[in-house]
């Protein structure tokens, strides 16, 4: 109901043709995501000797409860189990999987701040220059260490605006459409939790790299 108000609050404001680019900003949004996932991780997975497949098996439970609940923190418990899984002892499991809910966000504090900050630029009118997207790419990626895990994103789009002394108004005009975004944004920063693990335990050699390979066959239908 308030995100349906919201919508209606900036149609009213702005006209119809906000509406339109606020899809745009959505689909901007959402490729970002898609290219980290379908091309940077699993690069990163191959580069290390692990199966892009094998991993997005073990892992899809996670990724799929944190899309839906939209929350890193409350994701934790079966991303830690999925880490498990694919055979990162248990031990490091425990520590890594939370330091990676508030330090690894990808998807809440890197991606989707430098979109948005490009989109509230655009929207009204602003010219950005070479060294407003070198700031961005800076405070987006500091801002991904010390993000919460919870629900949203607009302290850190907060940050990323004031810092460029872009409009904040522009941040009540992206909360319409937050949530959509949220769950993608939520999807990806579990995949890059459970990621980094597995491959620091591939690098160090205590990767239960049978339990990884062993990840496929146990997800098929007997």
């Amino acid at each position: 109901i308030g995100s349906a108000a919201l919508i209606g609050d900036a149609v009213a404001r702005y006209g119809w043709d906000a509406l339109s680019a606020l899809g745009a900003f959505a689909g901007a949004v959402y490729l970002g995501l898609l290219l980290v996932v379908a091309l940077v991780y699993p690069a990163l997975l191959a580069a290390n000797g692990l199966s892009p497949f094998r991993f997005f098996a073990g892992a899809w439970p996670a990724i799929q409860l944190g899309y839906v609940s939209r929350s890193s923190i409350g994701t934790l418990p079966v991303s830690e189990g999925a880490a498990e899984g694919l055979g990162v002892p248990r031990a490091y499991a425990a520590f890594a999987v939370p330091l990676g809910a508030t330090t690894k966000m990808d998807g809440c504090a890197a991606i989707y701040p430098a979109i948005a900050a490009i989109f509230v630029a655009q929207f009204y009118g602003l010219a950005l220059t070479p060294a407003s997207y070198v700031l961005i790419a800076f405070v987006s990626v500091i801002g991904s260490a010390a993000t919460a895990g919870l629900t949203g994103a607009t302290v850190m789009l907060t940050l990323t605006l004031s810092t460029l002394g872009l409009p904040l108004e522009g941040v009540g005009l992206l909360l319409a459409i937050d949530p959509i975004l949220d769950m993608g944004r939520t999807a990806v920063n579990v995949a890059g939790q459970i990621l980094v693990p597995a491959i620091v335990a591939k690098r160090e050699g205590v990767l239960d790299e049978t339990l990884f390979g062993g990840v496929q066959a146990a997800s098929q239908p007997a």
